[in-house]
């Protein structure tokens, strides 16, 4: 049995987090100055400006959900390097003047190139972090894109109130280049090859059925993922048109700085809870944190409680996100690991990229402030969710493995 101590941060792991970080990046980048060029440059409504910046999220699912199916197939490394190159090409897109309808092309594409390499990421490091370390290790990873997600707004507005378009859409050209370049030093493990797999060689696109594309035994745990990220989606859309309501602004601009901060400093801890207590130790007081976090910011009418929800939002949505993917890819044989990620984000981003949409209908019949409440009640409800579909299993394997280690 491998000890707790087996080795976490290996060259292929810091490589894999740091290119998951590079990509991550230049997403969040994008996502906070892409509709303001589509406006300075081409005079698109406000419409087209918010389809340039969602059809990207379409463009992640659709590359997430056919590539699940193949990465085994292709291999995790030329997965990785298809996708990174994908993601070079359609960078460069960018820099092509070519009316509207080409840069919603380009956006589709570029979503479907970080669809491609994003899977391929979070397959090569859940192969890569020891087996008794997977709670722990894929928080670690996860909090490249944590951090990535509060840098990437900063860096992103800050260059366009201080550079060229011509400038950011460089910079994240080089970011993709650097994470080609780095990734030429990555080792990933063999994975063992299945009679079913080399049949699928051969038949990859015959008889398509549902498990070829979603892992069957992540479905439960993605379906938590969902709903909880339906709360977050609504503090990404909606926080800054909440605090203007509110005059708050001035604390706005921090609020993803301490949800980044506490996830940062939470997930190591946590990580490593979920390894030797089980998942239920960590998910039942995340899902009543991320309660509180929202029925808190429902409540704010000055700076101090509006920062606190953010500690607390980033408390128990940044830990159910990874703990979830930890589950996901826990209760997956080996081979399909790859399909297992990418089922967790395809639900992930479809929470994230859709939510916002539908949630806007709701927000002229309740107001900001009682949705923040509503999806309060939505998360603690969750937990009820999460003991039918996993919670309750969780439970009785720690009994089992207690029993077992006893026995012994």
């Amino acid at each position: 049995m491998e000890h707790y101590n087996s080795k976490l941060w290996t060259k292929d792991f810091i490589i894999v987090s740091t290119i998951n970080f590079f990509l991550a990046l230049v997403f969040y980048l994008l996502v906070v100055t892409i509709a303001v060029y589509a406006v300075d440059k081409y005079d698109a409504s406000t419409s087209e400006a918010g389809l340039i910046t969602g059809i990207f999220i379409i463009g992640t699912l659709i590359g997430r959900l056919f590539i699940g199916r193949l990465i085994n197939i292709i291999g995790q490394r030329k997965t990785l390097f298809i996708g990174l190159i994908m993601y070079l090409v359609t960078t460069s897109f960018y820099f092509i003047n070519a009316g509207i309808a080409f840069l919603l092309l380009t956006r589709f594409l570029h979503g479907i190139a970080l669809g491609v390499a994003n899977t391929a990421t979070g397959t090569i490091v859940a192969q890569t972090i020891p087996a008794n370390r997977k709670g722990e290790g894929i928080g670690y990873f996860s909090m490249s894109a944590t951090l990535a997600a509060a840098l990437g707004p900063f860096i992103g507005l800050y260059m366009s109130q201080h550079t060229t378009f011509q400038m950011i859409f460089s910079f994240c050209l080089a970011l993709g280049l650097i994470s080609l370049l780095i990734g030429l030093f990555l080792h990933v493990p063999a994975i063992p090859a299945r009679e079913e797999e080399a049949k699928q060689k051969l038949f990859v696109f015959k008889k398509p059925k549902l498990s070829n594309f979603v892992e069957p035994r992540a479905l439960p745990i993605a379906t938590i993922t969902l709903v909880t990220s339906l709360c977050y989606a609504s503090v990404l859309s909606f926080v800054n048109f909440y605090a203007i309501e509110k005059d708050l602004v001035t604390a706005a601009s921090f609020f993803f700085v301490v949800y980044a901060g506490a996830v940062l400093l939470s997930r190591p801890i946590t990580g490593r809870l979920m390894d030797v207590k089980g998942a239920n130790v960590v998910m039942y007081p995340a899902f009543f944190i991320l309660a509180a976090g929202m029925i808190l910011l429902s409540l704010a009418d000055n700076g101090f409680t509006f920062l606190i929800s953010g500690i607390l939002i980033g408390l128990g949505f940044g830990n159910i996100q990874s703990c979830t993917q930890a589950i996901a890819v826990k209760l997956t044989p080996v081979q399909r690991m790859g399909l297992a990620t990418s089922t967790f984000f395809i639900f992930l981003d479809a929470g994230l990229g859709f939510g916002p949409y539908l949630l806007g209908f709701l927000i002229p019949l309740t107001g900001y402030s009682f949705l923040y409440g509503i999806l309060g009640i939505v998360a603690m409800l969750s937990s009820i969710l999460y003991y039918f579909l996993h919670g309750k299993k969780d439970k009785m394997d720690r009994k089992k493995e207690s029993s077992t280690l006893a026995a012994l």
